[in-house]
């Protein structure tokens, strides 16, 4: 009986070796620490290294983690290395940072964080002194100073594999989808219902778009657009491209309204959200066999990120100037009609990154391998740009919600009642000739009219401060993990089976109880997410410092080298291996 769908390759044989290192080397600090904590250490002893000792991040932080392609025996190694150069971690993890001999009162200077490689005065000799390189010596020191980064990376590699037993094999069976309106609205209400009566919170104070809010506006949307996946409710289609196109102007708005108000354009917060973005779909890439383009969504949102960077970054002092910020917006709507409206544009642009965004469904084989991106990222092509103005106009726009709270109660209802009626016109004429379009010509007119539900939305949603101020805790929990969820439906919720396969059926842990094998993986599955949110966090937090540029490029450059040097001998041994067989 053949278990494996697929047959292994030379990258999936790369990361169950970095895997394995890993987990043999956390193993063995875990058997030191404990080691250490039965037998007392002699004062003075130079190796006494407390498990608290050069830990990454707080107590409080989450450990876990796996290992994956030859990058994942880096990432617990580059994370140590940090302190072995004395570098620090990004300020919301600093306080994690323990130094193990205090200096002198008298001697206090710029943290090394600031200043290059710290005590190392090369990038060679950093390397050198790393805790990658300690740790792959298994040196019991570096093993004990970064047990936790150790731990954080053996879980995330064990939640891919995870992936690959539940998607590449037949250890568990697949079903077919069904779609039951019924079934659909009814688990969105029943959720809905809870979310209301154990997790309605107020916000501090009546903000227009807070974060709760946004974050509970992703939840909801993430839940149906689950939901849409799942049953398979095509008939939900034009709503989905609507949250899509919510999603991208998050993208736009929030990128925009830190930059504008922070002014940090430092490399390390860049690469931060570059990680956070591209981390866990770069492993899955590798664990699966699949292409990055099957997960569009990682894209999309990581080259709109850019775009919004570049666009502020570039001449940051015109920021400050009301005229030359519409300028940037203005010249980004320019930038994107020549790059996406003009087709030969665009495939001249993207053509020589093939290897990346190209994508061919096997089940349905195309000549146009970009067509996938192409179609994917036009359709949401504008919003960003459109949450960029709205982020620009958020302080008088906010000042008028203010003015209307303000009004006397006769005014103040009245003009409420008048807005809330123009919006209701303006909802019934586009979902009358636009929403209720079939798929193929909704498709033509969703990138210059996805604003209006959203515009909509967000007004009716901060009509009041009461609005603004509640939110459902429930969605904003959810919301915080829409990447983690996004991917691992397709694995651990539906099954793809092949490599770059779309998820055409359902993962059965239950056989002939399609609601209680819903219930049971569902719980699985939402809680590997928000295990695999975490991991990510934590290993962004000890792997990428936001504001030491020498120690970020150290750590690119060490997990990339050793990453393919590793992928090259095993690919090597793997080959000669099927060639002698």
């Amino acid at each position: 009986m053949t278990i494996l769908t697929s047959p292994i390759t030379s990258g999936q044989a790369t990361f169950l070796v970095a895997f394995v290192w890993s987990l043999l080397a956390w193993i063995a600090s875990e058997v030191l620490n404990w080691l250490q904590s039965c037998i007392p250490s002699k004062p003075g002893d130079e190796d006494r290294d407390d498990s608290e000792t050069g830990k990454l991040l707080p107590t409080t932080a989450t450990a876990g983690g796996g290992a994956a392609g030859a990058v994942a025996a880096t990432v617990s190694a580059t994370a140590a290395s940090l302190h072995s150069a004395n570098g620090a971690a990004p300020a919301e993890a600093s306080a994690a940072a323990v130094v193990v001999e205090k200096p002198p009162p008298a001697a206090a200077v710029k943290p090394a964080a600031s200043i290059g490689f710290g005590a190392h005065g090369n990038m060679l000799t950093s390397i050198a002194h790393s805790g990658f390189v300690e740790c792959l010596l298994m040196k019991r020191k570096a093993l004990l100073k970064h047990r936790l980064t150790l731990r954080t990376t053996v879980e995330f590699g064990a939640l891919m594999c995870w992936y690959f037993l539940c998607d590449r094999t037949t250890v568990f069976a697949e079903g077919e989808k069904s779609y039951s309106r019924d079934l659909f609205v009814f688990l969105f209400v029943i959720l809905t219902s809870v979310a209301v009566m154990s997790s309605l919170q107020a916000f501090k104070m009546p903000l227009l778009l807070n974060r709760p809010q946004t974050e509970e506006w992703k939840g909801w949307m993430q839940v149906l657009f689950l939901l849409y996946h799942y049953f398979e409710a095509r008939e939900a289609y034009n709503a989905i491209r609507i949250f899509i196109a919510g999603y991208v102007w998050m993208t736009g708005f929030g990128n925009f309204s830190y930059y504008y108000k922070t002014g940090d354009f430092c490399i390390g917060r860049f690469a931060q959200m570059m990680w956070r973005l591209n981390f866990m779909v770069f492993f899955t890439c590798v664990v699966l066999n699949n292409s990055y383009m099957l997960y569009y969504i990682c894209p999309m949102h990581t080259i709109f990120t850019v775009f919004v960077y570049a666009a502020l970054a570039i001449a940051p002092k015109y920021n400050q100037s009301n005229f030359w910020c519409l300028v940037k917006i203005a010249a980004c709507f320019v930038f994107i009609f020549v790059t996406w409206d003009i087709k030969t544009v665009f495939y001249a642009i993207w053509s020589p990154f093939l290897f990346l965004m190209g994508y061919n469904d096997p089940r349905k084989p195309a000549d146009d391998a970009l067509h996938e991106w192409y179609f994917r990222s036009s359709l949401d092509r504008y919003i960003w740009i459109y949450g960029m103005l709205c982020a620009f106009m958020h302080p008088p726009v906010a000042a008028l919600f203010k003015y209307i709270d303000d009004l006397p109660i006769i005014r103040r209802i009245t003009v409420r009642s008048f807005v809330i009626s123009l919006c209701g016109v303006a909802g019934y004429f586009y979902y009358i000739h636009i929403y209720t379009l079939p798929k193929l010509e909704y498709n033509q007119v969703h990138p210059y009219t996805s604003w209006i539900p959203i515009t909509l939305w967000i007004i009716l949603r901060n009509m009041t401060p009461w609005l603004r101020i509640h939110h459902l805790r429930l969605y904003g929990w959810l919301g915080c993990v829409t990447l983690e969820t996004y991917i691992s439906q397709f694995h651990i919720w539906m099954k793809t089976v092949i490599p770059d396969g779309q998820p055409k059926s359902l993962l059965v842990f239950i056989p002939g109880y399609p609601l209680l094998n819903f219930a049971l993986v569902t719980a699985l599955y939402i809680l590997i997410s928000h295990r695999l949110f975490e991991l990510t966090n934590t290993l962004k937090n000890a792997v990428v410092p936001h504001s030491n540029d020498s120690l970020l490029a150290r750590n690119c450059i060490m997990m990339a080298v050793i990453g393919l040097v590793l992928w090259a001998v095993v690919a090597l041994i793997y080959n000669l291996v099927i060639v002698v067989e």
